[in-house]
């Protein structure tokens, strides 16, 4: 009786902590979470923070882009990740978390004869294959869709292989895309290297953070501090370099 008395204690003090991480498609980084798929950068990272430590357990809970916003303020969800401060959060209370992770956002278009970098200068006239739910900031992030038809002659889908297949098959005139997302799909269609223009200008700096809602079961810096690890590991670079996303340490504040 004593010894299984003396072991309860111990057994509790080494419970793992659960952290739900919202999960919402946003390729490369999620893919289709809500059917289960466990594919994509944020199911790797997640893996790389459990194997890292014993203390905090960290769950992907499927989510959306829209309805990401209410499930980290009703507790659903502990943390939003790969987000930024300025897409609709300003009126969310929460806490910011620089991941030292960048992506950019680049526009894309069909080869031809007449086009070279000018052509991205000035989206007036041109039609635009966008993504559903996303914030650009040519439009001062208003993810609006009919603000973006009307202002912008966009159409908005699902997908960004079909915005860039209506790209090349001249069905749209430019597409915005992560470099990251643009980077994978070349490895999966190589024969559109040689058909797809890629722009130097860029239309924002994915500078990624990770949002935890106020009570969170994990604070700020002591997720920062799991990061850290990862990267002083190499981790964060092994999962995230083949993908063209710079790994580097938050500045300090």
């Amino acid at each position: 009786m004593l010894a299984t008395g003396w072991l309860a204690p111990v057994a509790q003090a080494f419970e793992e902590i659960e952290v739900k991480v919202g999960a919402a498609h946003f390729p490369p980084y999620t893919v289709r979470p809500e059917k289960g798929a466990e594919t994509g950068l944020l199911p790797q990272l997640v893996e790389a923070l459990n194997n890292a430590q014993q203390h905090y357990r960290f769950v992907l809970v499927p989510t959306s882009i829209p309805r990401r916003f209410g499930d980290l303020r009703q507790g659903r969800t502990d943390m939003a990740i790969f987000e930024n401060p300025e897409w609709g959060w300003q009126g969310i209370e929460h806490e910011a978390v620089d991941m030292g992770l960048e992506d950019a956002e680049v526009f894309v278009t069909r080869v031809q004869p007449d086009r070279d970098e000018g052509y991205f200068a000035d989206l007036r006239g041109k039609r635009l294959a966008l993504y559903s739910g996303y914030h650009y900031a040519f439009s001062g992030f208003n993810p609006d869709p009919q603000f973006l038809s009307e202002h912008y002659n966009a159409t908005l889908t699902y997908s960004h292989d079909s915005n860039l297949l209506m790209v090349q098959r001249g069905r749209a005139d430019i597409a915005l895309v992560t470099r990251s997302y643009l980077s994978d799909f070349l490895v999966r269609n190589p024969k559109s290297k040689g058909q797809l223009l890629i722009s130097e200008r860029v239309d924002q700096i994915y500078h990624h953070y990770a949002l935890l809602r106020p009570g969170a079961p994990i604070s700020g810096p002591v997720f920062a501090d799991l990061l850290q690890q990862l990267r002083d590991k190499g981790e964060l670079l092994r999962i995230f370099q083949p993908y063209r996303i710079s790994v580097s340490s938050p500045a300090a504040d």
